[in-house]
């Protein structure tokens, strides 16, 4: 299934949905590579597999495939970080802030993409995810590196509509 197939199988109730879904993915605010490396670790985040399968395919076309595995391990990556960061951001407690996470990150540094659009993904995931601690670490990141405000919000968009969309397919019909 593709991208549009999935907009159009879409119920009535959710039409907002198919219209946010086409715009969503051709933002001026952000690049087209930032645009799909976002949407794939939104995708992946989203646990649909409808859904990632069918970001996963147009983006290969969209991507080189090292920008299309860095998308991959920014999902990956704030899977795991997400988790960690928001335990310890919820209990703010010094004593678990000052023992070391010792969970092997290598990925941050070693992703091969772009990294403006590895952190952007990361925090569109992130957001999802619903980590305070990483969405303001990434944010934090991708403006001291020159994105404006409205990427940043564009990033986030792209999270929340393919969020729904996947909780859409996800709920029963009927």
């Amino acid at each position: 299934m593709t991208i549009a197939e999935i907009a159009e199988s879409l119920p009535a109730y959710a039409r907002d949905l198919k219209l946010n879904l086409q715009n969503v993915l051709a933002q001026q605010e952000l690049t087209e590579r930032q645009t799909w490396t976002v949407a794939v670790a939104c995708a992946l985040t989203c646990r649909n597999g409808t859904l990632s399968r069918a970001v996963l395919a147009e983006a290969a076309a969209k991507l080189e495939p090292q920008q299309l595995e860095s998308a991959k391990a920014a999902f990956a990556m704030m899977e795991m970080n997400n988790i960690y960061y928001r335990f310890r951001h919820m209990l703010a407690k010094d004593e678990y802030a000052n023992i070391p996470a010792r969970l092997r990150m290598q990925a941050i540094r070693m992703h091969g993409g772009d990294p403006v659009d590895f952190e952007l993904a990361c925090l569109a995931a992130s957001s999802i995810n619903g980590c305070e601690a990483c969405i303001r670490s990434h944010e934090a990141v991708v403006r001291e590196k020159g994105v404006t405000p409205e990427a940043v919000v564009a990033s986030v968009r792209i999270a929340a509509t393919l969020h729904a969309v996947a909780a859409v397919l996800e709920a029963p019909q009927g």
